[in-house]
This record gives C-alpha cells, sequence and structure tokens, in this order.
C-alpha cells in the first residue's frame, strides 16, 4: 500500500518546519531558569532542612551507638532493622498508630460531614457559628492536651465523670483506663472543626438548581444525600482523610501530657515510642531505624492516597 504526497500549490514539496535556531533554544532556557529562580533559595532551604537530616538519619541506622556508652559507635549494617522488626514494643506502637489514626480520621470526618450539614442550612447567627467551630482546631496540642487532662477526664474534678455519675460512672480514671480512648477523644475534638470546615466548602460548591430539580421529582433528602451530596463530597473528603492522616500519624503532644505512653506502652504510637528510645534509653542506632521506617511507611501511604486524589480530580474534569 503506498502513500501519495500532494504537492504543495504551484507543484513544490511542502517545506517541514524549521528546527529552532540556536540563539532561540537558548533564549527559551534562559527564561526558563530565569523564572525558576526566585524558588531556588526555597528548594535550597528545604533540601538543607530535611533532605540532609535525613540521610544522616539513615546513617546513624546503619550504626550501633549508645550514647551512655562513649566510643561505643560502629557500622553494623542492617542489624538495628533487623532488631526493630524483632521488637515487641515496636509492633505494639505500630500497631497503636494505625488504631489512633484510623479511629480519629474517621471519626472526625463522621462528625465533620455532619456539622457541615447543619451549618449548610441558614439559621440565625449562621456566620458566628461557622467562625467559632474552628476554634478547637486553632488550640495548641498542648493546652487542649492539658483541657482534657486536667478539666474533662480528671478522676476527680473532671467534667465527664460529672456528667456520667447518674449513671454509675463518676470515678473512673479515663487517662489510665482507656488511654487510647482517650487520645483518640482529645484528637478527634481537634480535628473535627477542620473536617466540618473542609466538607462544609464541598456543600457550597455544589449546584442548588440540581437539588431543587431533585426535590421537585420527588427525592427524598436520604436519597438526595446517598445519590448526590455524598459523590459530590468525595473528592473533598478523600482530601481530608489524607490530610489528617499524615498529621495525626505524627501526634506527639496529646500522648506525652496525657498518657505518658502508658500504662505500660499501651498508648504509645511510633513518634512516642522513637522519642523514648532516643531520649530516655539513649539507643541512638535503633531510633533512627525506626524514623527511617516510619517515614517510608508514610511515604508509601501519602502516595497511595495521592494517586487516589488525583484520579478523582481526573474523573471530575
Amino acid at each position: 500500500m503506498t502513500t501519495d504526497v500532494i504537492p504543495a500549490p504551484g507543484g513544490q514539496r511542502p517545506s517541514r518546519p524549521l528546527a529552532p535556531s540556536f540563539p532561540a533554544a537558548r533564549n527559551t532556557r534562559r527564561e526558563g531558569w530565569r523564572r525558576r529562580a526566585p524558588l531556588l533559595p526555597a528548594l535550597i532551604f528545604t533540601i538543607i532542612v530535611t533532605q540532609v537530616p535525613f540521610l544522616v538519619t539513615i546513617w546513624y541506622s546503619l550504626n550501633s551507638w549508645n550514647l551512655v556508652r562513649p566510643g561505643s559507635e560502629r557500622f553494623v549494617g542492617l542489624a538495628n532493622y533487623a532488631d526493630v522488626f524483632a521488637d515487641r514494643v515496636f509492633r505494639q506502637a505500630a500497631l497503636n498508630t494505625v488504631a489512633i489514626t484510623a479511629g480519629c480520621v474517621i471519626a472526625s470526618m463522621i462528625l465533620g460531614v455532619a456539622l457541615a450539614l447543619l451549618l449548610d442550612r441558614t439559621f440565625v447567627g449562621r456566620s458566628v457559628v461557622r467562625t467559632l467551630i474552628i476554634t478547637p482546631f486553632l488550640v495548641m496540642p498542648v493546652a487542649g492536651a492539658l483541657v482534657w487532662k486536667t478539666t474533662m477526664l480528671d478522676p476527680l474534678f473532671g467534667v465527664v465523670n460529672a456528667v456520667l455519675s447518674p449513671f454509675g460512672v463518676g470515678d473512673m480514671d479515663w487517662a489510665s483506663s482507656l488511654p487510647l480512648l482517650s487520645v483518640i477523644t482529645a484528637l478527634v475534638w481537634q480535628w473535627t472543626p477542620f473536617m466540618a470546615l473542609l466538607v462544609l466548602a464541598g456543600l457550597q460548591s455544589q449546584e442548588r438548581e440540581v437539588i431543587e430539580a431533585a426535590q421537585v421529582d420527588g427525592a427524598s433528602p436520604s436519597r438526595i444525600f446517598r445519590s448526590m451530596t455524598l459523590p459530590h463530597l468525595r473528592r473533598y473528603i478523600e482530601l481530608g482523610v489524607l490530610l489528617g492522616a499524615i498529621y495525626v500519624v505524627n501526634t506527639f503532644d496529646q500522648i506525652y501530657i496525657m498518657t505518658q505512653g502508658g500504662p505500660g506502652t499501651a498508648s504509645a504510637n511510633l513518634p512516642f515510642y522513637i522519642y523514648q528510645r532516643a531520649f530516655l534509653g539513649f539507643d541512638v542506632g535503633q531510633a533512627a531505624a525506626m524514623g527511617v521506617l516510619v517515614v517510608a511507611g508514610t511515604i508509601v501511604v501519602a502516595l497511595f492516597a495521592l494517586r487516589m486524589l488525583f484520579r478523582t480530580f481526573a474523573e471530575e474534569s
């Protein structure tokens, strides 16, 4: 099978577009670097404060080094990683991290969706309520943990025991009896406003005409929420889950203030256990190996979540 070339008008063969000249290409590269130049200081600063310490941490993880034994530093390869995987406390801390992160993110997202649906309605003082609802998220984590430990969950003067005293639960030490639940409760209180405002932004971006048309056609509120509102909120919910998981997995303040990781290691998550190994046990090598594993696991989860999020935005567009 042959392909005929149609000659250009005048009997001349069509000419190919000329390649850009070297001065033009050089000017294009110069223009590109000129646009990127303002970002270079920030990029260099980010590399210095994040990547260089991470490389140093990887080097420490390959050495056995205990600060209470001067001169004990020696190269051991991957022995620290093998010890970490064999550490029962590390596995318990990993399970606690998953429980705290999943419990906080899921509960705060459910409550956030409910609050967003209420705040999306018209009522007197709605703007004031929307402004005040973000207050728990703006409170410093240490201050919020102190409030929950001394004001809400105190076994003698706590508000929770005072409310539950008519039901026979008036003298319970929540932070000691249910440490994980206490930490998750404080985190949910702090993160629910963030989720609510994020979902509220999604609700306000929904077209009202479509909702009104569904109501005219006789669709019930629950059917409208399941079939129209919830699919529209999908990318907002995924974004909230992603951001919440990235931040909550690094929780340290609430655990340190409320439970100190106890009783035993019942509420210690990975960041808190790394702190114990590094600054209480002075085992720099194993603490660095744990830190590298936590960063690697966080990157894997974040990449998976980002792929899902970008896929959702691509489907929407």
